[in-house]
């Protein structure tokens, strides 16, 4: 069975805009009809999942591309087999997120003092 790009987007609450965005950056790979149509397989739907759920947890398409493959979707949602680099990246990510944290605690402090001093 195969599916239209406004069929997809249907089925995965992702805009057909999002889907060429993917299809871009070498997430999706569809056929095309002998009209020009894009036809995606049933095991795209949750492959678009994948993607969604790891651009939520903030990897970038690059990222998502070269990993894409060790994605999983089981009863439990997706997981990654993790490998050494992946592991990496996503503990570079954490750190950075942490980083990003501090910053904001502390400009939450700084805005404390400024709206507690007058």
């Amino acid at each position: 069975m195969t599916v239209l790009i406004s069929e997809l987007a249907e089925l995965t609450g992702v805009s057909a805009r999002a889907l060429r965005h993917y299809e871009d950056r070498g997430l999706l790979a569809p056929a095309r009809s002998s009209s020009g149509y894009r036809d995606y397989a049933e095991s795209d739907v949750s492959r678009v999942a994948q993607i969604r759920m790891m651009i939520a947890a903030g990897l970038g398409t690059s990222t998502i591309r070269r990993y894409l493959d060790c994605a999983r979707t089981g009863d439990h949602g997706t997981t990654l087999e993790m490998c050494p680099d992946l592991r990496a990246e996503l503990d570079a990510l954490a750190r950075r997120l942490d980083a990003r944290q501090a910053e904001l605690r502390d400009m939450q402090g700084r805005l404390r003092e400024l709206t507690s001093a007058g």
